[in-house]
């Protein structure tokens, strides 16, 4: 199911969208819609993040050479 949303933002921000949008042959809300579903994969991983965070640090993986050394 598809629902319309109203947003409100600066001029400024909807320029480049239209100039971005032009650019790149797609529609604004094609752009939005994609920019909206990174936004929110990324939440979603950050919030993965915190939460396998201490337990990783547990077992010494501070960084990512140490994510590189465990799964070599």
């Amino acid at each position: 199911m598809r629902q319309t949303m109203t947003v409100r933002i600066p001029d400024d921000l909807r320029k480049e969208l239209r100039d971005i949008s032009k650019k790149e042959g797609l529609p604004v809300s094609d752009l939005v819609r994609e920019s909206l579903k990174k936004y929110v994969l990324l939440y979603r991983f950050r919030k993965l993040r915190e939460m396998v965070l201490p337990f990783a640090e547990a077992q010494g993986i501070l960084t990512d050479e140490d994510v590189y050394k465990r799964i070599s």
